[in-house]
């Protein structure tokens, strides 16, 4: 899926938008983003040595997550949110000029939930792991 397809499952939009690219392999979401360095989440973290923050990686994790559930999501009135983050690991920086790789799997699901487990790395070496679980919720609710 390319940032347009993404954006028919995706409720997020540019600038919060945080893939460039997703698949599904073999039950996985394989998603990316390159980070260019011109990005908002970078001014100001950190000058003269700009870092991704841990909290917009673990929320480029959530969106290729949500790649799972493009069944659920696709023409659905609901929205997926966060409702847990746990055994967040940071390992590796992510700087300007760095694609991140994400690997996403839906660990178990009871509707309206589901529970998952991510890692995101670069060039093969890893920079974040999480467990996380959503639920997708009606809209307006």
């Amino acid at each position: 899926m390319n940032r347009e397809e993404l954006e028919k499952i995706l409720p997020h939009r540019p600038p919060m938008l945080l893939l460039d690219d997703a698949e599904v392999v073999d039950g996985e979401a394989v998603g990316h983003l390159a980070i260019h360095g011109d990005e908002w989440f970078l001014q100001g973290h950190f000058p003269g040595n700009p870092i991704v923050p841990g909290v917009i990686q673990c929320e480029m994790l959530a969106q290729n997550c949500c790649v799972l559930m493009a069944d659920q999501l696709a023409g659905a009135d609901a929205t997926p949110y966060y409702t847990s983050l746990d055994k967040v690991r940071f390992k590796r920086p992510v700087r300007p000029g760095d694609t991140v790789e994400l690997r996403c799997h839906i660990t178990r699901s009871r509707k309206p939930f589901f529970f998952a487990t991510g890692e995101a790395s670069v060039n093969g070496e890893l920079c974040c792991k999480a467990d996380m679980s959503f639920a997708l919720m009606p809209n307006g609710k």
